[in-house]
């Protein structure tokens, strides 16, 4: 195994920690979360590089469309958010209330 994938697999668990740690916080939570796209956006990269598979080369594309996606509406979110309750706790969403 490689010292790549080992660095890319704990900067992956070091962000899922991140989000089980920091969840008071909704741009903490944010972060995290794209440190885990862009974390599997590399390993999967560095994959298809090193396998010649030619045929798999638009998947690392479409998971960068869906986290500038993702990004999209979690910072809309937390815009909302944050007019609405002046802070950007995560204690504040209650999905009961709409």
């Amino acid at each position: 195994v490689s010292i790549v994938y080992i660095n890319i697999f704990l900067a992956f668990i070091l962000s899922l920690i991140g989000i089980l740690v920091y969840r008071s916080h909704l741009i903490s939570s944010l972060l995290c979360l794209e440190g885990i796209i862009l974390s599997l956006f590399v390993i999967i990269s560095v994959t298809i590089l090193n396998n010649h598979l030619t045929l798999a080369s638009m998947i690392p594309i479409v998971l960068l469309v869906f986290a500038a996606c993702e990004a999209a509406l979690g910072l809309s979110l937390l815009v909302i958010v944050s007019n609405t309750y002046g802070t950007d706790y995560v204690q504040n969403l209650n999905l009961l209330q709409c």
